[in-house]
Order: C-alpha cells, then structure tokens, then sequence
C-alpha cells in the first residue's frame, strides 16, 4: 500500500504545484482548464483567492494520504481517520460524474476544448484517484 499512497500523494502534490503556479500568475494550460460554454466563453473565472485554496487543498490531501499511510505521524481527527478517505473518494466520483452540463463524464458540452479534455483527462484521473483511494480505504 506504500506505493498506492505515494502514487496518491504525488498526484495530488503535481495538482497542487499547478494551482500554486497559476496563483502566482503562470498562464500555462490555464486556458484549458476552465469549464467553457459551447460558444468558448469561461463558464466561470476562479479568482486569485479560489486558486490558493484549491492548491492548499490539494497539498493537504496530499499530506492526509501520507498521514493514512504512516509516513507522517501527526494525529487527525477521529472522524477523518476513520472516514476521511471515503470523503475524498466520494469528492473524486462526483467530480467524475459531474454536474451533467460542463463537467465529467455525463456533460452535454463536449466540443469545447475543456469538454474534450475533460473527456480524456480530468474525469478518468479522478476517476484514478478515487480507485486508488478506496484501495486504501480498504486496505486500511
């Protein structure tokens, strides 16, 4: 289970150095990213404050995997030791499934640029970590 975690923890850490990137005003890949309408305009423009708290949130995740694994010895919460990663698990498949306009594998808009990224990319590698996650859960 060491390697799922440290799969995990990577992934999640890779995640969060792009949001940090884009927080500190890196434009790289910033243009596919965001959820467009079928006429390319942003569905929505995280600001810089959403930006850092996506990226803080990803590291703690992170770092929770590394807790849950035992490579970190810091003690959590009772309710997240016991359902914390069931939590994130849950938050990845419904990132997946998405809200069935914009995001995940049942949107209506898949010709944007987002869309076919998001058909390619983003909903299978949370649809990964969730897998991995529950793994964990598991095994836990």
């Amino acid at each position: 289970m060491a390697a799922v975690s440290l799969i995990l923890f990577l992934i999640f850490l890779f995640l969060s150095a792009i949001h940090f990137y884009w927080g500190f005003g890196g434009k790289w890949g910033k243009n596919v990213v965001i959820p467009t309408s079928a006429e390319n305009s942003k569905v929505f423009s995280p600001g810089l404050l959403l930006t850092f708290i996506v990226a803080f949130g990803l590291l703690i995740v992170g770092a929770f995997i590394l807790v849950k694994a035992k490579f970190l010895n810091v003690s959590i919460p009772y309710f997240l030791d016991k359902s914390g990663l069931w939590i994130i698990a849950f938050l990845f498949i419904a990132r997946a499934i998405g809200e069935f306009k914009y995001l995940g594998f049942f949107k209506k808009i898949r010709s944007t640029k987002f869309g076919q990224n998001d058909t390619k990319y983003y909903s299978p590698l949370c649809m990964v970590i969730a897998g991995l996650t529950i793994i964990l859960a598991l095994r836990g």
